[in-house]
């Protein structure tokens, strides 16, 4: 028993944090837990006197954190995977622990830091969590999900920095005063510290919190939009996920997007927005309902943007698609298309086949997927214009590569009904408002389920709807022609956090040889 209460006291304060990371995030969304989440790990981190403790904290910290931040994984698993509830959470808890093992690392390497060199923790603690939290992104195709800096996508004079530092300076922002605060914590139970050195770290917070502001505020009130606006309109379809290729609906569904395109149209849209895979048939090869379509955009002085699925090949008597996005300009005339370059895990394939091999994709049918190649942009006279697919906005530095050489804004369409009712389509949903801050492009949404809008492009959610309503939204957007720093240049300050890293831990390996 004694035991169990000492494992209970040791990790209760990473489990705490894990927690209050958790309450940071779309729902609940208490958002300013996130500037004091991590001070229960980083106080017992460097308060411990072992490294293994470091480690573990960490990774329970992680595990808390990503199996509550992202749960609804196991809703999409259990409804549209048929995999029993249990089996499905079991999933999420190994993606959870895998993604656990990065901040594990972080709790490592923060106590390795701090012990072995003069760098206080909260100088390093930052330039440790970006690093790591990018290449939770990226490596084995990568899962950009839970970024801490996300959590403060209503905070606008915060997180103009994104046009220069991406997401992952709003993460090094918030890390930096968790670390301070828990450096002032251990400093403050010492006799050894005097009040000034105790404050110094809130004071040099103070002073980039400043700067960092001011930035913020300029860019707000600096922001030229073009003088004219565009008129578009999003469709939130509604379509029911089993009903998509149900044959019985394919007329009713077809039907509804019609008629809430011709109201957009009576609204003024000048390019109407359809959702991810929003046709219920294969446009292109269905010849009659590929011409349907065609003829009913005919009649439409408008640009029309749409999801649909592409047969590419067919191998072994199975379809080879892609998940792309179709533009047609006023007259039915084809203007453009763009095939998904990356696909979602558990939707179009799955993660770490090789470990999870007794889960099938939730996408099932009568073809496997396959990824596009081009980064394709659309010219229009309304603008310029790349079309991210569902799980793509997710990615800073795929969605800035699309706009490195000019744009002026974003459409970006999704089906977040494999979420259902969780915190999964409000994560999902504010992602984009970090895109468009780092490319300084207004963002027109349309999620077939929710959640569809607009968010101008200094992030500021302009118009939004419900999850699960069907309805039609139209807004005049504001385009941008404007390169940022990120767009051209992409995550140069993460490379920076992540060479200060290495020099770090290249020179505690030269002292280390040395003293041999």
């Amino acid at each position: 028993m004694k035991t169990i209460n000492k494992i209970a006291i040791q990790y209760f304060p990473p489990v705490f944090s894990g927690f209050l990371l958790y309450l940071s995030f779309p729902m609940p969304d208490i958002s300013f837990l996130a500037w004091v989440a991590l001070v229960p790990l980083l106080y017992a981190v460097l308060h411990s006197n072992g490294w293994a403790y470091s480690f573990k904290a960490g990774l329970v910290t992680g595990v808390v954190y990503f199996f509550s931040t992202q749960y609804w994984i196991a809703h999409s698993i259990n409804n549209y995977g048929h995999m029993p509830l249990i089996a499905s959470l079991s999933v999420v808890l190994i993606l959870a622990a895998y993604q656990g093992l990065y901040i594990g690392v972080f709790g490592l390497m923060v106590r390795l830091f701090t012990r072995r060199t003069k760098i206080p923790v909260y100088l390093t603690g930052p330039s440790l969590w970006v690093g790591l939290e990018y290449f939770r992104g990226v490596l084995f195709t990568g899962f950009p999900w839970s970024f801490l800096g996300y959590t403060q996508y209503k905070m606008l004079p915060l997180i103009q920095i994104a046009d220069i530092t991406g997401v992952y300076g709003v993460s090094f922002l918030l890390v930096c005063f968790n670390a301070a605060a828990a450096d002032f914590i251990i400093k403050n139970n010492s006799e050894n510290y005097t009040l000034l050195k105790k404050l110094l770290p809130f004071a040099l917070f103070a002073i980039i919190i400043a700067l960092v502001l001011a930035y913020g505020y300029r860019q707000l009130n600096n922001i030229n939009p073009a003088v004219k606006p565009v008129r578009v309109s999003v469709i939130q379809g509604n379509v029911a996920q089993d009903a998509k290729w149900d044959k019985k609906f394919v007329s009713e569904i077809l039907k509804s997007y019609e008629t809430m395109t011709e109201q957009a149209v009576a609204d003024g849209a000048k390019l109407v927005v359809w959702p991810e895979s929003s046709l219920p048939f294969l446009f292109g090869s269905d010849k009659i309902l590929t011409e349907d379509l065609l003829s009913f955009q005919k009649k439409l002085d408008i640009y029309l943007v749409f999801g649909t699925d592409l047969v590419k090949d067919y191998v072994n008597g199975r379809y080879v698609l892609t998940n792309s996005a179709m533009v047609l300009a006023p007259g039915g005339k084809f203007l453009s298309v763009y095939d998904k370059i990356h696909m979602v895990p558990f939707g179009e394939y799955v993660p770490l086949r090789n470990v999870l091999f007794f889960i099938d994709r939730l996408v099932t049918g009568i073809g496997d997927f396959t990824r596009g190649s081009s980064l394709t942009v659309v010219r229009t006279p309304l603008g310029d214009f790349a079309a991210p697919i569902c799980y793509e906005i997710a990615f800073p530095e795929l969605v800035g590569a699309f706009y490195r050489y000019g744009g002026d804004f974003i459409v970006t369409i999704t089906n977040d009904a494999w979420f259902g009712r969780t915190s999964g389509p409000y994560q999902h949903f504010i992602m984009a408002v970090f895109r468009a801050i780092e490319n300084r492009k207004p963002v027109v949404r349309s999620a077939n389920t929710g959640i569809s809008g607009f968010i101008d492009s200094t992030g500021e959610i302009t118009a939004r709807t419900e999850l699960f309503e069907k309805v039609v939204l139209t807004r005049d957007i504001y385009t941008n022609p404007a390169i940022t720093f990120y767009s051209l240049f992409g995550s140069v300050f993460v490379h920076i956090c992540n060479i200060a890293n290495l020099a770090i831990i290249v020179n505690l390996l030269r002292k280390r040889r040395r003293s041999q």
